[in-house]
């Protein structure tokens, strides 16, 4: 299992992205932060309200030099058809990957064996592809993209100010803690 602060694991696949199937590899995004997203399946009723809202939040995840990559285990073609047929996932422009092997859902433990599905999860992956938060939940539990955003400015301010680390509903108007420092006659 990936752990906090450790090398993603990379992987080569195909994408619906773009209106086309094409391949892409994990190394493509070195240098900007990444947001994966595993869901169960396409043509099923939480994973469009989440998708959604990612491809409503598209644009604001962008200019945080953010990719956001949706994985399921379903084959590019089902993403596709999903994109044609749903007027909700016709507003992705993040590339949807293709895992029906799998691989990369065994390869960050959110694989479901019995099901052949994944875990409903999420990852955010730094620039250097080291792994900076999940989570990994029950797939009747939709996520919150506005806390994923939040969790995602608060991993690029401690990336960006070493030393500091953000507390708890910490967004980027409030303050920072210095930890040693802020303790100091407080305890």
């Amino acid at each position: 299992m990936i752990k906090i602060n450790q090398q993603s694991p990379e992987f080569t696949t195909e994408a619906f992205h773009e209106n086309e199937i094409k391949k892409i590899n994990s190394s493509d995004y070195k240098g900007k932060w990444t947001i994966l997203m595993f869901y169960p399946a396409d043509f099923t009723f939480v994973c469009p309200t989440e998708l959604g809202e990612f491809a409503d939040k598209y644009e604001e995840i962008k200019a945080l030099n953010t990719e956001i990559l949706s994985v399921s285990t379903d084959t590019a073609f089902t993403h596709k058809a999903w994109h044609n047929a749903s007027d909700t996932i016709k507003k992705i422009k993040f590339p949807m990957i293709a895992d029906p092997t799998g691989k990369i859902c065994k390869s960050f433990n959110t694989y479901i064996e019995d099901e052949g599905l994944s875990l409903r999860a999420t990852f955010i992956i730094d620039p250097e592809g080291t792994l900076k938060f999940y989570e990994i939940h029950d797939n009747s539990i939709g996520r919150s993209v506005n806390e994923i955003i939040r969790k995602l400015k608060a991993a690029q301010f401690v990336n960006q100010n070493p030393g500091k680390a953000c507390p708890v509903n910490w967004t980027p108007e409030k303050e920072t803690l210095t930890p040693g420092l802020d303790l100091v006659g407080k305890i």
